[in-house]
């Protein structure tokens, strides 16, 4: 080959190869600029993503604030209802305790109003009358006093069904406060 044709040879070799290596560095840029933007759209979407995480959080902390304050609005609601209860409970005792005492003291004594048609009928000399003026009686009509054992008798049923009606009462104002 002529000294001509390798210098031609030589130079399409040598333009070639720079030519790639010019369209290399050209790529390599065009990559990195890809690249770079691809972070850049990435930082976004995680910083977008962030503050949708901080919203959420936020937003979930904001609701168990709220249900924590009506837990202890109904807490308290209730420990004012149970004292209430425990407050009727005790005064209901207290006055059976009393009417007890008065009882087995013989200060009050237990009498029932008597049928006086039903006292004719069975020959009763009318004893049982109560005296004018005695307070919510009317003159005149038949009262017959009950045994001791049997008014303490009547008493305890009475001061349980006391505690009873409380207790039921107690348990609807429950059910309405935790039901609202």
């Amino acid at each position: 080959m002529s000294l001509g044709a390798r210098w031609v040879l030589l130079s399409l070799v040598l333009g070639a190869a720079v030519g790639a290596r010019l369209a290399w560095a050209w790529q390599a840029d065009e990559l990195e600029k890809q690249a770079a933007g691809y972070e850049r759209q990435l930082a976004q979407q995680d910083q977008a993503h962030g503050r949708e995480r901080e919203a959420a959080a936020s937003a979930a902390l904001d609701q168990l604030q709220i249900q924590q304050t009506a837990r202890r609005d109904l807490e308290d609601r209730l420990q004012l209802q149970d004292k209430t209860h425990w407050k009727e409970m005790n005064d209901v005792q207290q006055a059976q305790a009393r009417l007890r005492d008065r009882l087995a003291t013989a200060d009050l004594r237990l009498s029932v109003l008597v049928d006086a048609g039903s006292i004719a009928a069975q020959g009763c000399d009318g004893r049982g009358r109560a005296p004018a003026g005695t307070a919510g009686v009317v003159d005149g009509t038949l009262r017959a006093q009950l045994d001791p054992a049997h008014a303490r008798s009547i008493i305890a049923i009475t001061d349980e069904g006391d505690r009873g009606l409380i207790a039921l009462k107690a348990c609807q104002a429950y059910v309405r406060e935790v039901t609202k």
